[in-house]
């Protein structure tokens, strides 16, 4: 009987990077989740909701005759453009196939830092604790001199360690990720814990979902240094308290606005278009962003909205590499 990948196990967000005695930390790569499985001389590279990506990612198929036959992994699809992680490279790949996916992976090679052993030459190895799976994967890496497209996930027990990661976000590094060490590997639970780094910045508010009166999500910007205002993400869905406080503050754009023709797509890779209204871009705003970033700086993630900044202008904003 063939052995079947189980469901990715999952982690929890908390509030700090506190690492607790009896876990371990790893860091959080700005990736695509995979696991892999070879047996019998079939690969199977699927993603976390399913889809099989081994035809879009032919370095990782031929990289596979690196691993013991009937052996998964759990692990982070990535790419280097930089020396910065590029998840845009990740996402331009998805619809490639045959020469054009060949082309890719000699362009832009991906990479799977693996951070789980799921299965070691036949043994299932979901019910061993953590330790014992991070062991056994180690030695796998040292005993098969595991080399490129594999990369094994850093671990520590050690707190100043996860304070430097923690140092790395300017290459795309998002958080911490921890897991108990007596932990088994346990398919769609959230028994792991993440941490992502956030910080504070300002952005300009230049166009609005919904209504004036209670908008429902900002569309936020930064001129660049050609004096043109660059669109650079927007929020998630503001609450209601929040909406109608804004009311006061925004004035539908009464001539050329910079953005005038502009269309802007409801997430990062989506081909959905917002319905969106423009506004004056006089407003500033303090809001709470994460680190993933596409090549020309833009916020990947909806950002969270902190409050009006009516202490600043919006000459007062950083600008933005043209």
């Amino acid at each position: 009987m063939t052995w079947t990948l189980p469901e990715p196990m999952l982690a929890a967000s908390v509030p700090a990077p506190a690492l607790l005695p009896g876990w371990a930390a790893e860091p959080k790569w700005d990736g695509w989740r995979a696991l892999v499985s070879v047996e019998a001389g079939r690969v199977v590279l699927r993603s976390r909701r399913g889809a099989n990506l081994v035809a879009s990612f032919p370095e990782i198929k031929s990289g596979s005759r690196q691993l013991p036959d009937a052996t998964a992994l759990d692990g982070e699809l990535i790419v280097w453009e930089s020396g910065r992680l590029a998840f845009e490279r990740l996402q331009g790949r998805l619809q490639r196939r045959g020469a054009g996916a060949a082309h890719l992976a000699a362009e832009w090679p991906a990479h799977f830092v693996a951070y789980d052993l799921l299965r070691l030459a036949g043994t299932n190895t979901t019910a061993w604790p953590y330790r014992q799976r991070r062991a056994a994967l180690e030695d796998l890496f040292t005993e098969h001199k595991l080399t490129t497209p594999w990369a094994l996930c850093p671990s520590t027990t050690e707190a100043d360690t996860v304070n430097e990661w923690l140092s790395w976000t300017a290459v795309g590094l998002e958080g911490i990720v921890f897991k108990r060490l007596d932990g088994r590997y346990e398919p769609s639970v959230r028994g792991w814990r993440k941490y992502k780094v956030r910080e504070t910045q300002e952005a300009i508010v230049g166009a609005v979902t919904g209504p004036l009166t209670a908008p429902r999500s900002l569309l936020l910007g930064r001129y660049d240094t050609s004096g043109q205002l660059q669109y650079t993400g927007r929020t998630t869905t503001l609450p209601h308290a929040a909406g109608h406080a804004l009311a006061g503050l925004l004035a539908p754009a009464t001539s050329e606005h910079p953005w005038t023709g502009w269309t802007f797509s409801a997430g990062w890779g989506s081909r959905e278009t917002l319905d969106v209204t423009l506004v004056e871009p006089d407003l500033v705003g303090e809001v709470g962003v994460d680190v993933a970033r596409d090549s020309v700086g833009r916020w990947r993630h909806p950002v969270r909205w902190h409050r009006p900044r009516t202490d600043l202008s919006p000459a007062d904003i950083p600008h933005t590499a043209t």
